[in-house]
């Protein structure tokens, strides 16, 4: 498999230390820290995984200077197609969860490889995502662009939501983890039964991130039943290999996690939609916005809920474009 990612002058990323100005002179890719079109981070975040026991293609060649590399093919199983042909849907979802405890028994490493630094999934890169439901979702919704004092009063709701969970231990997060980045390897055993890819704009972050892009999932639905088999499963994982997790704190942060994720989609599916024609994205906000107003109803979310309920409300989440897309 040849993977060609050409260089390009907005792959600038910021040093870790970088502060927001800085970051924000380069661009957007080094505000949400963003890999762009850099393939030395696919590589070495592809080396790391390999390292850690897990099914990341292996790096059969690789010219960095022009941009491209070819993998081992893993094949072409994705979960998103094992499970709309009748596949275990219980059993995939509980082999991807083994996964992220894999991951999670140890925090995330400083550097992926010399030079290569893992970078931290901070406050500015999650409120700078949050931003985008403001920046592409607020035109079509409401007709208008949105305010400066609207975009304080977001970002101050969502600080606030943020500071709540601060303070738990990083750990590696490959940040897209869902049933399209995902392959069903069944000749295999254990945790390298579930092949990874897209994987190049893993940070630091918390533990609930690739577990709620997982199990809200924007491209297909993800019942809350199964929701709630592979959050128990996770825990019970964590448990097992003596890395145990407070429950009640672990399942907050998956509520702020999940709401996080879901505005920055309704924010990037809009764009999607505006921007650059792809009318198809409409047709996944519902769902985005189904997930998004069960996360609110969490207790820590209840202010943000409130200003999404003012600002936002229920008839304004369905785009009239929707009907013919």
């Amino acid at each position: 498999m040849l993977m060609d990612q050409p260089q390009a002058a907005e792959t600038a990323i910021a040093p870790p230390d970088a502060d927001e100005a800085a970051r924000r002179a380069l661009g957007y890719n080094a505000v949400a820290r963003l890999a762009g079109a850099d393939c030395r981070r696919f590589s070495a975040v592809s080396e790391y995984l390999r390292a850690c026991g897990l099914a990341a293609p292996e790096i059969l060649a690789a010219d960095y200077h022009r941009g491209w590399l070819v993998l081992e093919d893993l094949g072409d199983a994705l979960f998103s197609d094992v499970l709309a042909e009748g596949g275990p849907e219980e059993d995939l979802y509980k082999a991807a969860v083994e996964i992220l405890a894999r991951l999670h028994r140890a925090k995330a490493p400083d550097n992926l490889a010399p030079g290569l630094p893992l970078f931290a999934y901070d406050e500015i890169a999650l409120i700078a995502e949050t931003d985008l439901m403001l920046e592409w979702f607020f035109p079509l919704a409401l007709g208008r662009k949105a305010s400066e004092a609207e975009y304080r009063e977001h970002r101050a709701l969502w600080r606030k939501a943020l500071d709540a969970i601060a303070g738990s231990e990083r750990v590696f997060v490959h940040r897209d983890y869902h049933a399209q980045n995902l392959l069903w390897l069944p000749e295999r055993e254990g945790v390298m039964r579930v092949g990874l890819i897209d994987f190049q704009d893993a940070v630091a972050g918390s533990r609930a991130y690739d577990l709620i892009s997982l199990t809200e999932d924007a491209r297909r639905d993800v019942s809350p039943e199964l929701g709630e088999i592979a959050a128990r499963h996770y825990l019970a994982s964590m448990r097992n290999q003596d890395t145990p997790l407070d429950e009640a704190q672990f399942r907050a942060e998956m509520a702020v996690m999940a709401a996080q994720r879901n505005t920055k989609i309704v924010g990037i599916f809009a764009r999607l939609y505006a921007r650059d024609g792809k009318r198809r994205y409409l047709s996944y906000l519902p769902r985005v916005w189904g997930y998004l107003e069960r996360d609110l109803r969490h207790p820590l979310l209840a202010d943000l809920g409130a200003w999404y309920d003012r600002l936002i409300p229920a008839a304004r989440r369905t785009l009239p474009e929707l009907e013919s897309a």
